[in-house]
């Protein structure tokens, strides 16, 4: 390993030997390929850590000694935590390109659905329950992308970081599509109330598993085990089995066009976060040093909410029975989400 500022004390010029040291290019990480990538230079190391380059130690501390960032904000540990590197290379720039094109992509759907009036034509039972139901289940997104938003300023580097808040703004922007979209087709239907939607997620019975299970995750000290949570057990268990399972099958066979298009940049955005966080907890539960310890960490967060999240999902069953047309059972998509949280746990070497 090349020697760094921190290990031979001093900051000045030519006294560490850097990666990249006796060439033309100003870099001080090694890169994951033979070639930095955008992505790289302008994620690692941006992020301070005494360890690599700070001799002074932090430049900002808090009242009790603890520097700006600490490892010992997440129960997990690892050799080397400045390894990770995002699979889908999403820094400011890019996310800001991705986030545009879908809100461009989202609301040219709905604006063209009005237009042509098709809200009109949506089965009456449809309508009650895009109020109820998936008025309900936007609070679930913006419980979520609010536990990521807390989680993403305790984590070490910032490769983490910028993992799990571009997860964050994902969450919350669906949580608005949801509000936004919900409210212009209210225009269209008379009798519309928008106000549905929050009751069903305080009040009704179905939905308090669910709120369960993301009021755990929000009140989860460990960063990591948010984003464990939320993306490793939450998502396959209740998050795909709503908006795939039900939303963006069921829609179309009661006359709606509109909500699986809506919906269906959630599932691209998952497939990325997920991604990203089989890739970060693969390498923690694959540390020479700590990953025996790491696994066992990471199954107790499976069994916990492992078992809100079954909780969730049994809860949400009655709305499969709600509208007048349903091509797809409730038993097949949960089958589906147990197949596919298997495949997920299997890659981490974990189990149900």
């Amino acid at each position: 390993m090349p020697a760094i500022s921190s290990s031979v004390g001093s900051g000045a010029a030519g006294a560490a030997i850097f990666a990249d040291s006796d060439s033309r290019k100003y870099r001080y990480f090694d890169p994951k390929g033979q070639r930095a990538t955008h992505y790289e230079d302008m994620t690692v190391d941006v992020q301070p850590d005494p360890e690599r380059y700070l001799i002074q130690d932090w430049i900002i501390s808090f009242a009790d000694g603890k520097g700006a960032y600490v490892k010992q904000n997440t129960a997990a540990q690892s050799s080397n935590w400045h390894a990770f590197r995002a699979p889908d290379q999403e820094w400011e720039r890019t996310h800001y390109q991705r986030q545009s094109k879908i809100e461009t992509m989202v609301q040219s759907v709905i604006n063209n659905a009005r237009k042509s009036g098709a809200p009109k034509t949506f089965d009456k039972a449809w309508v009650k329950i895009l109020q109820t139901q998936l008025g309900a289940w936007k609070h679930a997104e913006f419980g979520l992308g609010t536990s990521l938003m807390q989680a993403q300023r305790y984590g070490y580097t910032q490769m983490i970081n910028n993992a799990t808040l571009t997860n964050s703004s994902y969450k919350l922007r669906l949580a608005q599509d949801i509000t936004l979209y919900l409210a212009e087709i209210g225009l269209d239907l008379p009798g519309w109330d928008d106000e549905l939607g929050k009751k069903s997620w305080l009040e009704d019975k179905n939905w308090q598993g669910t709120r369960e299970a993301v009021e755990t995750v929000m009140g989860a000290t460990d960063y990591l085990e948010q984003y464990f949570a939320i993306n490793i057990v939450f998502e396959p268990l209740v998050g795909e089995v709503f908006r795939s399972g039900f939303l963006m099958q069921i829609a179309a066979a009661n006359h709606d066009f509109i909500t699986p298009a809506v919906i269906s940049a959630a599932e691209a955005d998952y497939e990325r976060n997920l991604a990203n966080t089989i890739d970060l907890m693969h390498l923690l539960a694959n540390d020479e040093k700590h990953g025996a310890a790491n696994k066992k960490l990471f199954q107790g967060w499976v069994m916990k909410h492992g078992a809100l999240a079954d909780k969730a999902a049994t809860g949400l069953q009655p709305i499969w029975s709600m509208p007048h047309s349903k091509p797809v059972a409730f038993a097949d998509v949960r089958a589906k989400s147990e197949e596919r949280i298997g495949q997920i746990l299997g890659e981490l070497g974990l189990k149900r």
